[in-house]
């Protein structure tokens, strides 16, 4: 009979690595041989010194992933992919969480999968979006994780009669794997050309189609966005360009998703989705937004001017009556924020307000986003029509721009709205920002506040 084996007082890299790969070696032990039936295994042990974007940074340009919680409580960084649920054409959200159920029920309470899908199933995905698919969610090989203040090194395996020689490649894998100190991230490369789709010039076209719109059709709001692309002299590391970007990152949700080398989706977003805690589910609606303040005064003026602004006021209770609404259909109790409150992000500010009930027990994650997503602040209102208007007026894919991104676990989930994002293709990186039209709005205005939406990434680049 193995004994338990007990954790070594000191956790240094070499050591957990050690300890891991016996731990990784009993746990294979203790599968009964010849077992037909599909399980997860996952072991993990402390490590010390060791960050987790940085060790990311450090695995080389493939399949990795990364996931960091809005209030810092929770990062994971993992690289390699010891299960996959991926479609490539339509998204079931029925299908795709009762087989995420299937494969997290009680293993471990720290195993999840980590993905997202794309905004709209309407259209085919263009060439570069194609290797995320209509939804991919996956089981990191390796992680580096952080809950408070211990970091841990943790290995995930899918059991079935194709194992063969898992465990010798899996302990070859983790005997190859550096561990670098927690060093400045890498340099990125020089960029020699910028477009926007659409322009400046047909940007105003376009706003003014949807005004006419909003007099000839039931539409209220239609958020349009907007695809800048940066094309370099040579292939960027989409996890050196978050490391950079987490710097300005206050009060957001960080991701990285990237299935290959030269494809992945990252970016800094502040806005949740919901977050789902056994039936605890907390939501928010964020809308309307002011670029923030050369100084405490002129900060305070942009706030108070946000505040007061009709037109955004309006564009935010759209966003806030649909998400009570939902939430009054799927709970037994809602309560939501009496006045609206402030986000305040390093590039600029938006209204707030949060909601919260108790989920029926027959509500599940699959209904959840089927009602939830698009919220007007990334689609508009009415959902429909709004729907309708960003597929007939935007030329460009948004891939998984503003789709649900997060993670799934044995008894809760959390997902963000995946804006302040951008795609990483070879050479070129795309970034998506949008605005919400409403009645009043201005094309010159509408543009501004997406330069203020991208300038994070295009100030560690260099160009605003």
């Amino acid at each position: 009979m193995t004994k338990p084996f007990q954790y070594p007082s000191t956790v240094e890299p070499g050591v957990a690595k050690q300890t891991l790969a016996m731990l990784i070696e009993q746990a294979f032990d203790s599968v009964t041989a010849g077992s037909q039936r599909r399980r997860a295994l996952r072991v993990e042990v402390p490590v010390e010194g060791v960050e987790p974007l940085a060790w990311l940074e450090a695995q080389g340009n493939r399949s990795r992933g990364y996931w960091c919680a809005r209030d810092r409580d929770f990062e994971l960084a993992g690289v390699g992919t010891a299960d996959i649920l991926s479609a490539e054409v339509e998204c079931d959200y029925d299908e795709l969480f009762a087989t995420l159920k299937r494969g997290i029920s009680a293993v471990h309470p720290n195993l999840r999968y980590y993905g997202g899908m794309r905004f709209s199933q309407r259209s085919p995905a263009a060439p570069k979006w194609k290797p995320f698919g209509a939804y991919r969610f996956v089981l990191p090989r390796f992680e580096v994780f952080t809950r408070g203040a211990q970091t841990y090194l943790a290995c995930n395996a899918i059991l079935d009669e194709q194992a063969g020689d898992l465990p010798g490649r899996i302990l070859e894998a983790l005997d190859a794997m550096p561990f670098p100190g927690i060093e400045t991230p890498g340099s990125l490369p020089n960029m020699l050309e910028r477009q926007d789709c659409p322009g400046s010039r047909e940007w105003g076209e376009v706003i003014r189609s949807a005004l006419d719109l909003f007099r000839t059709t039931a539409l209220e709001k239609v958020v349009l966005a907007r695809e800048s692309v940066f094309t370099f002299a040579h292939g960027l590391d989409p996890v050196t360009l978050l490391r950079r970007l987490s710097g300005a990152a206050n009060r957001s949700y960080r991701f990285c998703f990237q299935p290959k080398a030269g494809a992945a989706f990252l970016g800094v977003s502040p806005e949740r989705l919901y977050q789902r805690q056994d039936r605890l589910l907390r939501s928010e609606a964020v809308a309307g937004t002011r670029k923030r303040g050369d100084s405490e005064d002129a900060d305070r003026a942009l706030s108070e001017d946000l505040l007061s602004s009709e037109k955004d006021l309006r564009e935010h209770r759209y966003v806030l009556d649909a998400i009570r609404a939902e939430f009054a259909r799927r709970c037994t109790a809602v309560h939501a924020d009496a006045d609206v409150s402030l986000i305040k992000l390093s590039e600029c500010q938006h209204l707030c307000a949060r909601v919260e009930g108790i989920l029926q027990d027959c509500v599940t994650d699959a209904d959840l986003l089927r009602s939830l997503h698009p919220t007007p602040a990334v689609g508009g209102w009415p959902r429909d029509l709004a729907a309708d208007a960003i597929a007939h007026t935007e030329h460009f894919d948004r891939g998984w721009y503003a789709g649900p991104v997060g993670w799934v676990g044995s008894d809760s989930a959390e997902f963000a709205v995946g804006i302040r994002s951008a795609l990483v293709h070879e050479n070129t990186l795309s970034v998506y920002a949008g605005a919400g039209i409403v009645e009043g709005s201005t094309p010159d205005d509408e543009w501004a506040e997406i330069e203020n939406k991208i300038g994070s990434f295009t100030g560690i680049l260099g160009t605003d």
